[in-house]
């Protein structure tokens, strides 16, 4: 990776969909906020999935299960 944009940007949007779920209740804009989150890769952009360490991978696993627990909790909170 040549610059740390994407780092801030991941974890910008990493902290928006946290505050969005904790503080405001508002699943739905935090699941959408998580998923913009995944669109900026952290970690370094030119290496493949496959050369990637296990921790990578599983942090990038665990963000977009979180991102998945959120939508389906909005979802599943709308049927109210």
């Amino acid at each position: 990776m040549k610059s740390p944009f994407n780092r801030y940007l991941y974890a910008g949007f990493f902290l928006l969909g946290v505050y969005q779920a904790i503080f405001q209740s508002d699943y739905l804009q935090a699941a959408a906020s998580l998923g913009i989150g995944l669109a900026f890769d952290p970690f370094d952009t030119e290496q493949t999935w496959k050369d990637r360490p296990s921790w990578q991978k599983a942090v990038l696993i665990v963000h977009l299960a979180l991102t998945a627990a959120m939508l389906g909790f909005g979802i599943g909170l709308q049927d109210r």
